[in-house]
């Protein structure tokens, strides 16, 4: 399946019209926090309740999600999203990646607190703040994340001093 119309917005919009928690991380938290970055992919971080695997799974299934490297797309299954692993999806609108945990295993919940309600679309959904992605960001320590992070910590500092 071929991005070329990559819609971010249309899967979170999809996304809170099924009343699914998540916390938005990664790229798109960074624009949604005001940071002028790219990105290629939606990373989430999903609440693992039972009631709500219900809820992701419809919202996958209308954006006709399936795993990205597998050649026969096979479709997530509860089993796939209570794990705490990563699960790489292609959908309608883009590359979505539901995370169980980041950061040295901080799921949802311990993750909330340093999250902030965005509407956006007349949907409401968490963003992980700015300070808490930089932590993140420094944790991991990939090649990837050093490249964004004087980016980022130029974004927090203006809106502190504004």
């Amino acid at each position: 399946m071929s991005h070329t119309n990559i819609d971010f917005f249309e899967i979170l919009r999809i996304l809170s019209e099924h009343d699914v928690k998540f916390i938005v991380v990664g790229g798109v938290s960074a624009l949604l926090n005001g940071a002028p970055v790219m990105t290629f992919d939606l990373d989430i971080v999903h609440e693992r309740s039972p009631q709500n695997l219900i809820l992701m799974l419809s919202a996958l299934k209308r954006l006709q999600a399936h795993c990205r490297y597998h050649p026969n797309k096979i479709e997530p299954n509860e089993s796939h999203l209570e794990s705490t692993g990563h699960q790489l999806l292609n959908t309608l609108h883009g590359p979505l990646d539901i995370l169980g945990q980041i950061d040295d295993q901080k799921d949802y919940n311990q993750l909330l607190p340093y999250s902030h309600e965005v509407e956006l679309l007349e949907n409401t959904f968490h963003v992980l703040d700015l300070d808490m992605l930089i932590e993140v960001k420094k944790r991991a320590n990939r090649d990837k994340d050093r490249a964004v992070l004087p980016v980022l910590e130029v974004t927090l500092k203006e809106q502190k001093d504004s």
